[in-house]
């Protein structure tokens, strides 16, 4: 595990509290699509704490509940070790996330890019993704002035390895004004 660097992990979601006595977590998906996470994870890996290491955790079974993901970890047995671990936040290596089809992109893949419009003109660097129970936003810097890009399909044209170009409506940078 030793070559293990939280660069190459991707959050799936965080554990919002136990479910039942048999060590059953309910964990709240980053994605909004339970259905992947009990479709694609077998191992994931699980926080101490925010600088602490990660530690591997095998899934012995998961299902979906509404907007949740019901999971019992293989290490995780009664109710007690289940209140241990709410809270955390559950990561796959971005090695083990499922093919994409053409049009679709991970939320990661936007991160640390130049934002550009149309025709080419700077927007930004984004820093980060920020996840709601709403609309994902994207954080751009531009020389100092930060501001929030809401994360939709019709705005982003293309995405390469540096770059990713944005079709944005008239007026939308200047609401963060």
């Amino acid at each position: 595990m030793a070559d293990l660097e939280r660069d190459d992990l991707i959050p799936l979601g965080k554990i919002s509290k136990p479910h039942g006595i048999r060590g059953e977590v309910k964990i709240y998906p980053y994605s909004g699509s339970p259905e992947q996470f009990v479709a694609a994870y077998r191992h994931v890996y699980m926080t101490v704490d925010s600088q602490g290491p990660l530690i591997e955790q095998t899934i012995e079974r998961a299902r979906v509940q509404g907007k949740l993901v019901l999971v019992k970890f293989e290490d995780c047995t009664d109710r007690t070790a289940a209140e241990h671990i709410v809270g955390r936040e559950v990561f796959v290596h971005k090695n083990d996330l499922p093919e994409l089809g053409e049009e679709e992109f991970y939320l990661h893949q936007l991160e640390g890019k130049e934002l550009v419009d149309t025709s080419g003109a700077f927007l930004g660097v984004s820093s980060h993704i920020l996840t709601s129970g709403g609309q994902d936003l994207l954080i751009v810097n531009n020389h100092g002035r930060e501001y929030m890009v809401p994360i939709a399909g019709d705005f982003i044209q293309s995405i390469d390895n540096d770059r990713v170009v944005l079709d944005l409506p008239p007026g939308l940078l200047d609401i963060n004004d």
